[in-house]
């Protein structure tokens, strides 16, 4: 998972709306720290989803050990990481 920091988060999410606003693909509604915000969370929340769906993988990586499974932790964990992103629907 790549982690951003909230000063990062916030020049990301500056960065695209002055792009979209200089080619005239968005046009504001209401004051544009409204809509940096409204930003800022939506990358939060896609990224707290990952942080979720890592954990998630980490548990059923465990229950395969216990349960005396053998595979290379690596590997599996790309290979779960992967699928349930496509179940759940959460973007990578």
């Amino acid at each position: 998972m790549m982690k951003l920091t909230a000063s990062q988060i916030q020049r990301l999410s500056e960065k695209i709306l002055a792009q979209w606003k200089s080619q005239n693909l968005i046009t504001l509604k209401v004051e544009e720290k409204q809509v940096l915000q409204a930003m800022k969370d939506a990358i939060n929340k896609e990224l707290q989803a990952e942080v979720d769906l890592e954990k998630e993988v980490h548990g059923l990586m465990d229950q395969m050990e216990q349960q005396g499974q053998e595979f290379q932790r690596g590997k599996m964990f790309q290979l779960l990481k992967t699928k349930l992103a496509k179940e759940k629907k959460v973007i990578l």
